[in-house]
């Protein structure tokens, strides 16, 4: 039997699966968190020691559950545009930008008046989280620590260096984060050099290695701490939630994966013919397989609403949050009287605006915290529909969607999300899809399949459905109309409220 070791690094923690690719389950799971540092207005941060050390940690116990320390092979995801700041040698020079930091917005809008080839890729223009902003803002703002890096490169790079003493980045991150042209496998520095960062190309990590590529063997040394036999070979993974495409076997165009979490990604493909999408992350060119198109909508902002509301504003645990969601779930979303926009962290899609906020309208003495949570809840759910109606409209075939992630866990929020988008939906009941999509990666890489679709159809988890309530589905539609004259007629506001200029907001 072969196994393979399939790690995922989160906002909030690690995870480490032990896979059987024969038994196509997990044998061995475990986790271990780390903390984020929020900073103001707009910041976040986390440590990448503490990633390794949370690594470690969840491997071990993977493994020791496990009872299998011969690993096939490892594949890594972790969260995008997560960007460090490192040497040669791997050490971090400063925290991490974590990928929901917002430091880097106006470098992200000076991309809106380039026009390159390559920026036709991401929908015209870099967004805030990106790692080539973030760039941008450390070479203006800390021009001290900017000339001491040596590697610029996102977690993922960071952890795959870790593991095996090689730079090498993946095709699906260099595509979609870092201006990188996947048709012609290079890097762009006439871009970055407009950009004000010419040396950015030569920073990144030289080598860009495509999903399920062999980067190298592991360091005797790690295997040796981790307690892995021999020196498994390390395949290149991607993005956390992309890599859950593999999981859920939605890798052909007509098919979405939808991850509900801390935040929203939403995940589709289409034909290599180069039609524009706007409002989205893409189309990439075979970021994700060879030959198709990947789209990327989301929610910055989703579960971390609902969490913050629950938790932090209402004092509420997870031991009294049932009570809350039956209380929530018993009021009618059509009567509530309240009409909630769900951008904390400002807006991916459709509208791409980073200085949109979160607003709660309509709130009155009469309204409990049921109430004002099930506002919360409809807002999230609405800005899901929103982002799948807004790429019909465009012409891209959704016909399948699947479910997956801590949204599962909310039931209230599920039931929402899919009363809104109104499509019956499969429900992938494994919370550790993003593993399951590593293993397929792993397995590519070790030749037991030939391609990445081939594994996919092979190793995705069995999904369940769930239907829409068409009543239900009619009443989000009008709260949709709402939700988007709103946001029409609150984003002058909103942009000063971000911008702490409200006396000139425009």
């Amino acid at each position: 039997m072969t196994v393979v070791l399939t790690l995922d690094l989160g906002t909030n923690g690690a995870r480490a699966g032990v896979f059987d690719l024969d038994a196509r389950r997990l044998i061995g799971k475990a986790e271990a968190g780390y903390p984020t540092h929020h900073l103001p207005p707009n910041r976040a941060e986390q440590d990448p020691d503490d990633w390794w050390r949370a690594l470690g940690q969840a491997v071990r116990a993977a493994l020791a559950e496990s009872g299998r320390p011969a690993i096939g092979a490892i594949t890594v995801a972790t969260f995008s545009s997560t960007v460090v700041a490192a040497d040669r040698a791997g050490r971090p020079l400063a925290p991490a930008i974590l990928w929901m930091d917002a430091r880097a917005a106006a470098e992200a809008a000076e991309s809106e008046s380039i026009e390159h080839p390559v920026l036709h890729y991401s929908g015209g223009s870099n967004a805030v989280e990106w790692l080539v902003p973030k760039a941008m803002w450390l070479a203006r703002h800390q021009p001290d620590l900017w000339a001491r890096t040596e590697v610029i490169c996102e977690a993922l790079d960071f952890v795959n260096y870790r593991l095996t003493g090689e730079w090498a980045g993946s095709l699906m991150n260099a595509t979609c984060k870092w201006n990188y042209d996947s048709r012609a496998r290079a890097f762009c520095p006439d871009l970055y050099e407009r950009f004000g960062v010419p040396e950015l190309a030569r920073r990144l990590p030289q080598r860009i290695v495509e999903i399920g590529g062999v980067i190298a063997p592991l360091r005797t040394d790690v295997a040796r701490d981790w307690g892995i036999e021999g020196s498994p070979p390390v395949v290149q993974g991607g993005i956390d939630a992309h890599m859950g495409s593999f999981g859920a076997d939605c890798i052909m165009p007509g098919s979405m994966l939808l991850i509900g979490g801390t935040s929203n990604v939403h995940i589709t493909q289409v034909p290599d013919d180069g039609a524009p999408v706007a409002g989205v992350w893409g189309p990439y060119p075979h970021a994700l397989t060879p030959g198709l198109r990947m789209i990327e909508g989301g929610q910055v902002s989703a579960g971390s609403i609902l969490k913050w509301l629950s938790q932090d504003i209402f004092g509420i645990g997870n031991d009294d949050l049932p009570a809350l969601l039956a209380a929530a779930g018993a009021i009618d979303p059509a009567e509530t009287r309240l009409l909630a926009l769900d951008f904390w962290m400002g807006n991916r899609t459709p509208y791409r605006d980073a200085r949109l906020r979160g607003a709660f309208l309509g709130l009155s003495l009469s309204h409990d915290r049921a109430a004002i949570y099930r506002a919360a809840v409809t807002a999230v759910a609405l800005g899901a529909a929103n982002v799948v109606f807004d790429l019909e409209r465009q012409g891209v075939a959704i016909d399948r969607i699947v479910i997956a992630g801590g949204i599962m866990r909310n039931p209230l929020w599920l039931q929402a999300t899919v009363d809104a988008i109104g499509k019956p939906v499969g429900l992938a009941p494994d919370d550790n899809l993003t593993l399951y999509g590593n293993a397929v990666a792993a397995a590519v890489g070790l030749g037991l399949w030939p391609d990445l679709e081939t594994a996919a159809r092979n190793l995705a988890v069995p999904v369940s459905m769930l239907a829409p309530d068409p009543a239900r589905h009619a009443r989000y539609r009008r709260l949709l109309a709402q939700y988007r004259r709103a946001v029409d007629l609150l984003a002058p506001l909103l942009h000063g409220l971000a911008d702490g200029t409200l006396e000139d907001a425009t």
